[in-house]
């Protein structure tokens, strides 16, 4: 994403009086982030800005201790630090926790989500052919089940036109390849494409019915994984990846 890179300069934020709702502190530290976040995410506040607390507490009209809290989860994604006498510092895009789901979440909402999604998906065709492969080796009996029961609903879902319900099958389906393949590592990564594939339906990138090959394609990762053809199941997902990447091609150049 393009921002304006000030790493010397401080920014002090501006923000008018809004009303709080009646909600929670739990609820309005939810808001807080749900607003804070995107707009550091999406470069409305450059590296270098400084967010000041109280000024925070009034642009939100929530407690000190709810704007804190807010703050130490941002930290925590390496989105800002704190320094004393001077504020809350929003850190450059290299500092984030580019895996954190809610980061990634907040990037997709923006105006870089084109090469977002490209990334991540560079990201997935790196990962996931190597952990089907692995999963065709390493899957429990009951993993090989579950992906053969989810491959089938993918393939109504799409049938029935059910994009909500796509997607639910369809992110279940790439965790359980992610864990199956018995790398912690791997399996980690199953919230990161969780995101991913969230991200493209809820924002519209991707084609309005699902790709019927996408849809058999998946269904041969499963009988790969459950036959323990490991090569097969490889070059099956890597088809699966390229194809997404294609989509965007098309969709979000």
């Amino acid at each position: 994403m393009e921002k304006s890179h000030h790493t010397s300069a401080a920014y002090s934020v501006l923000m008018p009086q809004q009303e709080a709702p009646r909600d929670d502190a739990g609820g309005l530290h939810a808001r807080v982030l749900a607003e804070l976040g995107p707009a550091i995410a999406s470069g409305a506040y450059p590296p270098g800005t400084v967010l000041r607390i109280d000024e925070l507490e009034s642009r939100y009209g929530v407690s000190r201790t709810v704007v804190r809290e807010a703050v130490r989860v941002l930290e925590a994604m390496h989105l800002v630090e704190t320094r004393r006498r001077v504020g809350v510092i929003v850190l450059p895009g290299e500092r984030w926790n580019v895996f954190d789901p809610a980061v990634i979440r907040w990037r997709l909402a923006g105006t870089d989500r084109p090469r977002q999604l490209r990334s991540l998906t560079t990201l997935r065709t790196a990962v996931e052919p190597v952990a089907a492969g692995l999963a065709a080796v390493a899957a429990e009996p009951g993993q090989c089940r579950e992906l053969t029961v989810l491959a089938a609903e993918m393939a109504a879902a799409a049938r029935a036109a059910d994009l909500d319900a796509y997607l639910v099958h369809d992110i279940a389906f790439h965790r359980v390849v992610l864990e199956s393949s018995g790398n912690e590592m791997f399996a980690r990564l199953g919230d990161v494409v969780a995101e991913v594939l969230t991200g493209r339906t809820e924002h519209h990138v991707m084609f309005t019915e699902p790709d019927p090959a996408a849809v058999t394609l998946h269904v041969r990762v499963a009988e790969a994984v459950r036959a323990r053809e490991a090569p097969l199941a490889e070059d099956l997902m890597r088809q699966i990846c390229v194809g997404a990447l294609r989509e965007l091609d098309i969709l979000a150049p």
